[in-house]
């Protein structure tokens, strides 16, 4: 069952992301049984232990527990069509598989889990997982979905590589950036600020702040066309050029928020300690060095610091 978040409400997206973390990824390779309960659930409740006991009982066959609260995921169990509880589905790859709620025994439940795990693909391996080899193709695909305009697609993938490696740099960095991308810039915002300074300092999450950064200069068009107008009628203002390069930069505009930055460096390389370079510089990290555009403006650069 795919869950889109285009459309919803923030508790909705919320509410989809956090399905994908406890449900979705999980039941790529492990047979997930999802319970639908309710506290005020009795037949619920009578049911939890069996369910909890089995899934220990399985565990080394790959087969874990979700428990999802009807009262507080409503969208989510109006996307299974929930009618009553307790509802108890097998999920396999994101996809119900099999209506468990028939069974309310011990014995009925692990008769129909045995006969799912001789059909399923489940492998079951004693090795520890190489984490960054797991998610390290999310992580390229999203970021090719990144830089043609699939943030929304980008960011399901990211949130999969979190799931499966919640601290690692490359899939915080991409979550950032695809948030930032579908202008949910407070949520972006949030993730960064809440890291430790030692994640901060990684060159991918460097690279989110930095996108964060431009974001956040972002301006109306109404308010960009007013920007160019006063840095026309006061071409020696440096503190003004800067503002519109970074709103320019924000806009999609990196040619022209280039030029803006080289005037001012050329004009006076060490004006406000050097702040038009070093946010060129920053431009340059964030694309990549090895883009054409990057090496060209950088040859700019260097026409007029060294020429």
């Amino acid at each position: 069952m795919i869950l889109a978040t285009m459309g919803l409400t923030s508790d909705e997206q919320k509410a989809v992301e956090q399905f994908r973390v406890d449900v979705v990824t999980p039941s790529m390779d492990k047979l997930v049984i999802l319970d639908f309960w309710a506290e005020w659930c009795g037949p619920c409740k009578q049911l939890t232990p069996i369910l909890e006991k089995v899934a220990t009982d399985y565990a080394d066959k790959g087969v874990v527990l979700a428990k999802v609260n009807v009262d507080e995921n409503k969208f989510i169990a109006a996307q299974f069509q929930v009618r009553s509880i307790p509802t108890v589905y097998a999920i396999f790859q994101g996809q119900p598989v099999a209506d468990l709620s028939p069974a309310r025994t011990e014995p009925q439940l692990k008769q129909m889990l045995d006969q799912l795990l001789e059909k399923l693909p489940i492998v079951v391996s004693d090795a520890a997982p190489d984490l960054a080899a797991q998610i390290a193709p999310l992580i390229d695909a999203g970021d090719e979905l990144l830089e043609h305009n699939g943030a929304e697609q980008a960011y399901g993938l990211f949130t999969d590589a979190i799931a499966i490696a919640p601290e690692h740099p490359g899939a915080l960095s991409g979550i950032i950036r695809a948030l930032a991308a579908l202008g949910r810039q407070e949520e972006a915002q949030a993730i960064f600020d809440s890291l430790s300074d030692d994640l901060r300092s990684d060159a991918a999450l460097a690279k989110a702040g930095s996108v964060l950064s431009i974001a956040a200069a972002a301006v109306a068009p109404d308010e960009l066309e007013a920007l160019k107008s006063s840095v026309d009628a006061a071409p020696d203002d440096h503190g003004k050029r800067l503002e519109l390069a970074n709103a320019l930069m924000a806009a999609g505009e990196r040619d022209a928020a280039a030029e803006s930055l080289l005037h001012i460096i050329a004009a006076d390389r060490d004006w406000n300690e050097g702040t038009a370079k070093a946010r060129l510089l920053e431009i340059f990290s964030m694309i990549g060095l090895e883009d054409p555009w990057v090496a060209a403006t950088r040859r700019k650069l260097s026409a007029i610091l060294f020429g």
